[in-house]
């Protein structure tokens, strides 16, 4: 788990996304039936294994083990997509709304977890204030982005800060999460937290810093899209 955006659907603060890199050429494809577009359907398909592990096994440091996974891979589409010039108008929508999917759905799942379960595993766990702020500042930057889309905004291009808060984010919470498995040994578990502290407080700061300069780069983005349909002559 990655998600700033290319913004085609939601916002994507990603570790690496479907931006060309330095030295590679974006050629896009329009085809749907892609390698990159397989393993963002992959990566879809194990939100419900994430919650079945979570709530349904409650094996939590499994849960967190699978979510640290996605997080860790999510350069993985992005990669093929460049490098095997398969680089589609879908998976510029379709990845970075997956990765916005994964951290919005694993935050709330855990927030709930600890919610519900946490006298059992005691303090252990994502604060409550830290993962509503998580999940408040995506849906708040998934309808800016989605508003200033259907504004006629051009397509904004991933910032570090943004890239740099979600890897934080997701080393994070997936060991919040594992914190809270007592199944773990306490020294195991504090240590864990202190990797979730560690890592969660600078994601935090840069998702926060990418988050305050979207709204300026979108009206931008706005400004700028109107002005280049506006020059294209009426066929």
């Amino acid at each position: 788990m990655a998600t700033d955006p290319p913004p085609s659907a939601v916002p994507g603060d990603r570790p690496a996304g479907d931006a060309a890199g330095a030295g590679d050429e974006e050629v896009v494809v329009d085809r749907v039936l892609t390698v990159p577009n397989l393993i963002t359907l992959v990566r879809l398909l194990c939100i419900p294994l994430f919650l079945w592990l979570l709530f349904g096994a409650e094996a939590r440091a499994w849960a967190a083990v699978l979510l640290a996974f996605l997080g860790a891979t999510d350069w993985v589409d992005g990669y093929v997509a460049r490098h095997f010039h398969q680089v589609s108008s879908l998976g510029k929508a379709f990845d970075p709304t997956v990765d916005r999917l994964l951290l919005i759905v694993g935050v709330g799942a855990i927030i709930y977890d600890g919610a519900v379960n946490a006298p059992d595993y005691g303090p252990a766990g994502v604060p409550l204030w830290f993962g509503l702020v998580v999940v408040i500042r995506e849906v708040l930057l998934s309808i800016w982005v989605v508003g200033t889309l259907a504004a006629g905004a051009k397509r904004m291009d991933v910032t570090w800060w943004g890239k740099a808060g979600t890897f934080c984010l997701m080393v994070a919470f997936p060991a919040f999460l594992a914190a809270s498995d007592t199944g773990l040994a306490l020294g195991v578990r504090e240590a864990l937290e202190l990797v979730a502290w560690a890592a969660g407080v600078p994601g935090l700061v840069f998702s926060m810093v990418a988050f305050v300069g979207y709204f300026p780069r979108g009206v931008v983005a706005l400004r700028e899209g109107r002005a280049a349909r506006a020059s294209v002559p009426a066929a």
